[in-house]
């Protein structure tokens, strides 16, 4: 994977095929990185790079990349490295492709750089639901393997961050409710329905978002027909 610096970052990142530029956001939660597209149904270089120019990156303390624990970070931290990536790239225009976590990073990128999206998918994405200790979890457990690497980091700096990232009111995390109606891309929502992609947080998005279309079956048997609307949908 190639790399590039970022205020004090170092974010690894991957391009396969060429065409139109995707951006794929992975999976894992805090752990989000371009392996995670390995694990899971749908895979965005496999099924895209034939046809575009497909971006994968590992997010800050993820995969191969790095970054100090400052304690003031926030999802708009993950979006700024993420548009800092277009920029080092020289691509002014994208489609975006977001998993799991990666859907509160494409409602960040819609909100801070709409202009810079040409069209969205989210895939179950994660949100809140009676289900924030999960999500706690999830970062205590992501801190607690990296933190012998950042020994920058207090106490106090972890719970900021963990506290900016989980302990907000958003369903959606990075976006308030209000923001869905004022998006003007294109978007398509493959539907989630487990504790950390609650269906609600689909359907949110879904009914939020003016004109977006929603796949409620996508896996398994339902697989293929779901991987054609995707490709159809990201066609120019």
């Amino acid at each position: 994977m190639a790399t590039f610096d970022r205020d004090g970052a170092t974010l690894h990142y991957d391009e396969h095929g060429t065409g139109f530029p995707v951006l794929a956001l992975a999976p894992g939660g805090m752990r989000s990185a371009a392996r995670f597209w390995d694990q899971v149904p749908w895979h965005p270089v496999t099924q895209l790079a034939g046809s575009h120019r497909v971006i994968v990156m590992d997010q800050r303390n993820a995969g191969a990349s790095t970054a100090p624990v400052t304690g003031t970070e926030s999802w708009a931290t993950y979006t700024a490295d993420q548009l800092a990536l277009l920029d080092h790239l020289g691509v002014d225009e994208c489609a975006v492709v977001g998993m799991c976590i990666g859907g509160p990073f494409v409602l960040g990128l819609l909100q801070a750089a709409p202009e810079r999206v040409a069209r969205a998918v989210v895939i179950q994405s994660i949100g809140l639901d009676g289900n924030r200790d999960t999500f706690h979890e999830m970062f205590d457990l992501w801190a607690g393997g990296i933190g012998a690497d950042h020994p920058e980091a207090s106490p106090a700096a972890w719970a900021a961050y963990r506290s900016a990232m989980y302990d907000v009111d958003h369903p959606l995390f990075s976006v308030p409710t209000s923001f869905l109606p004022t998006v003007t891309a294109p978007v398509l929502v493959l539907q989630g329905d487990d504790v950390h992609h609650p269906l609600s947080a689909s359907r949110l998005i879904a009914d939020g978002v003016p004109g977006a279309t929603y796949v409620e079956r996508w896996k398994d048997d339902a697989l293929p027909a779901a991987q054609r609307r995707i490709a159809d949908f990201l066609s120019p």
